[in-house]
């Protein structure tokens, strides 16, 4: 056990010294290190600890600044997550453009809900529908529940459909389940009722 505790503070220090080893060189001009310290300080453990998180920020606008793309990108994933919607709207613009899955699904979103700016469900179908593309599942079924409420769009059935085998396809229990279901329906092949379920469970 006490071997275990030596060897994790030990780890800590590395750590520690690889990091103040990033800030020396980012001071140096290395814009590489700065995005390195900066991430090393918002993410995992260091990310609870809003001094180092905010230290760490303040690298990776540097590194930002000086044109490392992906210090954009963290920026503006970390300025949505703190919930300063307007600081991270043009970063998440340029990210989600580049094809990050993760921006592209926050601006749906922005739109969605309304976050600091005006509620726009074309827009946010749009976000979706692209972050979908990406890969996103749960964007595939926001899209899937857009065409179902028919919000900024008719209502499409087959659209819907469409939107939760995509889900499905990207790994999502719920999507690939609702899909079956309206799957079934299509086919003329009916849901079990409750009390089938509940018969099923002791077969």
């Amino acid at each position: 056990m006490k071997l275990a505790v030596v060897l994790l503070l030990g780890f800590v220090c590395v750590n520690a010294v690889e990091v103040d080893v990033q800030i020396e060189e980012c001071n140096n001009g290395n814009i590489k290190s700065c995005y390195e310290a900066g991430m090393a300080l918002t993410t995992g453990e260091n990310a609870e600890d809003q001094e180092k998180k905010d230290v760490g920020l303040e690298y990776i606008r540097k590194a930002c600044k000086h044109g490392k793309e992906k210090a954009c990108d963290a920026l503006g994933d970390n300025y949505y997550k703190d919930k300063h919607y307007q600081a991270a709207k043009p970063y998440l613009e340029v990210s989600c453009s580049k094809g990050v899955k993760t921006a592209c699904e926050a601006m749906g979103t922005m739109y969605r809900d309304a976050q600091e700016i005006s509620q726009n469900d074309v827009l946010a179908r749009e976000y979706y529908e692209k972050a979908c593309t990406l890969g996103s599942a749960n964007a595939c079924i926001n899209v899937a529940i857009i065409y179902r409420g028919g919000f900024g769009v008719e209502k499409d059935r087959a659209s819907e459909k469409m939107f939760y085998k995509k889900a499905c396809d990207a790994g999502s229990k719920a999507g690939c389940d609702s899909y079956t279901t309206m799957d079934n329906k299509d086919k003329g092949i009916e849901e079990p009722g409750l009390w089938d379920k509940l018969k099923s469970l002791f077969n």
